[in-house]
């Protein structure tokens, strides 16, 4: 099995995070890669991983990274490969990697989801991909489909739930 998404972090301190995007590949299927690189610490490294990930057959790469959030810029100047920023909480709640990662100079783009998101970033990737393969695209419409399931489920717990003065 080769992988075809390749999610990557500046540390492993940041795996509780970028895990739930592990998870949502996982369970919908699609084979990833994990790894931490630092565009500060490993910038050699960094570079050979974006030069060489679309020979290695990665569709989408999915970058997190805090504070200075330099990781999912780094990795799209040196690919062509679509790149997913997740910021990650840290200082200043993580609008400073927020910032670090949407403004990214003309001829570099990363898509970018919200802090901690890398669910949704997981999703992205799974909807690009999904463009061109018809069976991942039913995988995707039967979990979209299921997040109802979830809010129905959610408003019967509340319709349990007693109040004087409640009238639902």
């Amino acid at each position: 099995m080769k992988p075809l998404v390749s999610i990557i972090m500046g540390s492993t301190s940041d795996l509780p995070i970028m895990e739930k995007a592990c998870k949502l590949l996982d369970e919908l299927q699609v084979p990833f890669e994990v790894n931490a690189l630092s565009a500060h610490r490993t910038p050699d490294a960094v570079e050979e991983f974006a030069r060489t990930a679309k020979d290695r057959g990665i569709k989408v790469i999915i970058a997190g990274a805090g504070m200075a959030a330099a990781l999912p810029g780094v990795i799209a100047a040196s690919t062509t490969l679509p790149v997913i920023g997740v910021p990650i909480k840290g200082m200043l709640d993580g609008l400073d990697a927020l910032l670090s990662i949407v403004q990214m100079p003309p001829g570099i783009p990363v898509a970018t989801v919200g802090v901690n998101g890398a669910q949704n970033a997981a999703i992205l990737a799974v909807e690009m991909m999904a463009l061109s393969d018809q069976d991942l695209a039913q995988r995707l419409a039967a979990y979209k489909g299921n997040l109802s399931v979830k809010i129905e489920k959610a408003n019967e717990e509340l319709a349990g739930i007693k109040y004087n003065f409640k009238t639902n």
